[in-house]
C-alpha cells in the first residue's frame, strides 16, 4: 500500500495494527528491551493514520533503510520523510513528536509495503539509520524533534507556509501525553490557535504513563480537552483502540481551528502479560531468559 485508500476496510486496519504489535513484540525479544508498551498503545492509531487517513504519495526511500548518513551539513539530505512521499502540496504530511514510538513507525511502514521487512533487522544496530529513538534520517521521520514538545511547533511553522501558499495538504502530528508537561507544547497550541491553522490535525496518544510511573501520579495533566478547548482548539476524545471512532474524530470540521484527537490506550494491549509490570512499562526488558521465553511463547499466539 503507497497511498491513502478511502476504501481501506476496519479489518484492514486491525490486521495493519496486529502487525506492529507482533513486529515490537519481536524486536523487544531479538534485542532484550525496546519501547513495547508505546508501540501496544499506538498501534492502532498508526495503523488507521498510515492504513486509511494519510493522503501520502509512493515512498521515495529506499526500501532497505541505507546507513547513518553522517550529521546535518551543506548538501545533507535526510531520507526519513521520503518513506511518506514526496512533500507535494496537495499531500498530507506527518510529523512524529514522540521520538522513542520509533518502533512502532517503522513497523507500520512495513506493514503498508513503504519499507522492506529486512529493515528491521537493522534496528538499533551500530551505524544504522534505524534507530531505537528516530532522527531525521530514520525510516517514516522528517524531523529530529529532540526534546519532547518541539514537533507541534515544527508543525505550526510548516501548517502556516502551507496556508499563506494556498497548499492544500494537511499537516499531522502524532504525540504522547507525556508531552503536555511541557512548556513549549502550550506554546505551540496558542500560536497554532492564533494563526488559525485549521490544516493541522494531532493526535495523541493518551496511555497514561510515562519514565517515572503513572502520569497521574508525576504530572497530571487531566482534564486534558478542557485545556485545550481553553486555548481555543477542537477537540475530540476518543477510545484510541476503536478505528471507527479516531476515524469519525479525525473528520470533524475544524476550519481555522487546529484539532486535537485525544486517543486513550492500554499500555498492555494485545500482550496481556505485561499487565502485571504497569504502571512502569516505559521501557521493557526481560529479568531472566527464563521470562524472555515466555514472551517467546506468547508471540507464537499472536
Amino acid at each position: 500500500m503507497e497511498t491513502t485508500d478511502s476504501g481501506v476496510s476496519g479489518e484492514r486496519v486491525a490486521a495493519i495494527a496486529r502487525g506492529i504489535r507482533r513486529r515490537a513484540l519481536e524486536l523487544t525479544i531479538r534485542q532484550g528491551g525496546c519501547y513495547l508498551s508505546q508501540a501496544l498503545s499506538s498501534a492502532d492509531i498508526l495503523a488507521l493514520l498510515y492504513g486509511k487517513i494519510l493522503d501520502l504519495g509512493p515512498s521515495t526511500a529506499p526500501p532497505i533503510p541505507e546507513a547513518f548518513p553522517g550529521v546535518p551539513r551543506p548538501g545533507f539530505h535526510p531520507v526519513g520523510a521520503d518513506y511518506n512521499g514526496p512533500r507535494d502540496p496537495d499531500r498530507d504530511r506527518l510529523l512524529l513528536s514522540a521520538a522513542h514510538y520509533a518502533v512502532a513507525v517503522y513497523a507500520a511502514l512495513v506493514e503498508v509495503g513503504r519499507m522492506d521487512p529486512t529493515g528491521l533487522k537493522q534496528f538499533n544496530a551500530d551505524g544504522s539509520s534505524v534507530e531505537m529513538i528516530g532522527g531525521e534520517h530514520s525510516p517514516g521521520m522528517e524531523l529530529t524533534t529532540g526534546s519532547f514538545g518541539q514537533a507541534l511547533s515544527q508543525a505550526g511553522g510548516i501548517a502556516l507556509a502551507r496556508k499563506l501558499r494556498g497548499d492544500s495538504g494537511r499537516v499531522f502530528v502524532f504525540m504522547s501525553d507525556g508531552e503536555f508537561e511541557e512548556g513549549q507544547t502550550y506554546e505551540a497550541i496558542q500560536a497554532a490557535v492564533f494563526y488559525r491553522l485549521g490544516n493541522i490535525t494531532v493526535f495523541v496518544d493518551v496511555n497514561g504513563q510515562q519514565v517515572d510511573g503513572a502520569t497521574k501520579d508525576v504530572m497530571n495533566i487531566e482534564p486534558l480537552a478542557d485545556r485545550l478547548r481553553g486555548f481555543g482548539a477542537s477537540v475530540e476524545s476518543v477510545d484510541g483502540h476503536d478505528v471507527e471512532a479516531m476515524e469519525r474524530a479525525a473528520a470533524r470540521p475544524h476550519e481555522n481551528h487546529p484539532l486535537f484527537v485525544l486517543c486513550y490506550t492500554d499500555t498492555a494491549r494485545g500482550v496481556s502479560l505485561l499487565e502485571t509490570r504497569k504502571p512502569n512499562l516505559h521501557y521493557v526488558r526481560f529479568a531472566s531468559d527464563q521470562e524472555k521465553q515466555v514472551y517467546v511463547d506468547y508471540l507464537e499466539t499472536m
